[in-house]
């Protein structure tokens, strides 16, 4: 053998050690991407409608489903206290907004984005609950001012608490990074999405 076929040859000899390592731990230590229900449904698309790009599709569908996921998460936390979603934004709202813990009942509808209708509903069995009360707005004849009694702020203080570390445990699967990039990207989409 030449000289310069030994030095190739010591040369993939001692780079061989470095790679086989740096492929055995590709193969052990990073786990593989499971595929989940959406993969399974885009391939279906894919099969029956090669045409169709369905990329969006999959962020969408998941999502749909990770927000379905999340509620039967929450419901379990909000359950023992008798509350259901609704009822958890009507008290957490009151309580973010800071003492004396009130707002009209306009405001409230605008922080849960919901109908008039559909805020009326949910401080009626608040209120029968002793939860909230609703007194007239003394700058407004006509208006009604809601506010959270003290076993409303118990309870949300209580129920807000374990709502915190039900979330910290649903991300848990995520790095502080990938948690922080799916925040970011996913403020993106809602200011595009939202109107204004």
């Amino acid at each position: 053998m030449t000289g310069s076929t030994l030095t190739r040859l010591d040369s993939r000899v001692r780079s061989f050690p470095a790679s086989n390592l740096a492929n055995v731990f590709l193969v052990n230590y990073i786990p593989a991407v499971a595929k989940d229900a959406i993969d399974r449904i885009l391939e279906q698309w894919k099969r029956e409608r090669p045409d169709l790009d369905v990329a969006a599709s999959g962020v969408f569908g998941r999502i749909s489903r990770i927000a379905a996921l999340v509620e039967q998460s929450m419901d379990r936390v909000f359950e023992p206290h008798a509350l259901t979603g609704a009822d958890f934004v009507v008290l957490a709202a009151l309580r973010r907004c800071g003492k004396p813990y009130r707002l009209t009942p306009t405001a409230l509808s605008r922080s849960m984005m919901v109908s008039s209708g559909g805020t009326t509903k949910r401080l009626d069995r608040l209120e029968a609950r002793g939860l909230i009360r609703r007194d007239r707005d003394p700058a407004d004849r006509r208006g009604t001012l809601v506010t959270l009694t003290d076993d409303g702020l118990a309870t949300i203080d209580i129920v807000e608490t374990k709502n915190v570390q039900n979330e910290k445990r649903l991300l848990a699967p995520l790095t502080r990074t990938q948690r922080n990039t799916l925040a970011q990207l996913l403020r993106e989409l809602l200011l595009a999405l939202e109107p204004e």
